[in-house]
């Protein structure tokens, strides 16, 4: 079997590595995930460094043309907005709620309820904003998919497999919105890579 021409380096719990994954998935492109692991520091090591000096992820390898970074793919407007509440509203609250409810046995340490208590009232305020957007239009950036969308996917898909995914059941518009947008055989496949919740969470290191 041949290998695929594009490479990607990275973790897929990176939202940036998911999309970059999402994309390339809605795409048809044939690619390979070489995993890295942000705790070892593979991404300062000084072949990862030679293909992005910055030390970020993802890097993108297509024969002999490399790519890094994800900014340029956003070109509407509506996305624009969209990635930005994403990136200040809801993934903030939603990332506190999740390494409480799930990555804290991982990091050696018991959950703190209070946390999650109170990101929890404030995700109900920002959640209510994205029912009314979707009430109007399929998606969020309109009736068509966009990154404004597949950019939720990776703290979404952590969200919803902890006990506070109701928050969301209970919103007619956005649980459709999620429902369709996790059963997109792209994001199944790129959730292979990312298991979560009680059977997938990380386990705390022996």
């Amino acid at each position: 079997m041949a290998t695929p021409a594009v490479k990607v380096y990275g973790w897929a719990i990176s939202p940036f590595v998911s999309r970059a994954l999402l994309a390339l998935e809605e795409a048809g492109v044939d690619y390979q995930l070489l995993p890295m692991s942000r705790q070892a520091g593979d991404h300062h090591r000084p072949e990862h460094l030679a293909r992005n000096p910055f030390g970020k992820v993802p890097v993108l390898e297509d024969g002999d043309l490399t790519l890094f970074g994800t900014g340029s793919l956003e070109q509407a407007a509506m996305v624009d907005v969209w990635l930005e509440v994403e990136a200040h509203q809801l993934s903030p609250l939603a990332i506190a709620i999740v390494v409480e409810c799930i990555f804290t046995p991982f990091l050696g340490r018991e959950r703190n309820q209070t946390v999650v208590d109170e990101n929890v009232e404030k995700l109900k305020k920002v959640l209510k904003v994205y029912e009314a957007r979707l009430s109007q239009s399929r998606y969020l950036a309109g009736d068509f998919l966009s990154l404004a969308d597949l950019s939720h996917f990776t703290i979404m898909h952590c969200f919803m497999a902890t006990e506070y995914a109701a928050l969301v059941e209970a919103l007619p518009h956005a649980r459709a919105w999620w429902k369709e947008l996790a059963a997109r055989p792209a994001a199944k496949k790129v959730a292979e890579f990312m298991p979560v919740g009680t059977a997938g969470a990380p386990k705390k290191p022996e």
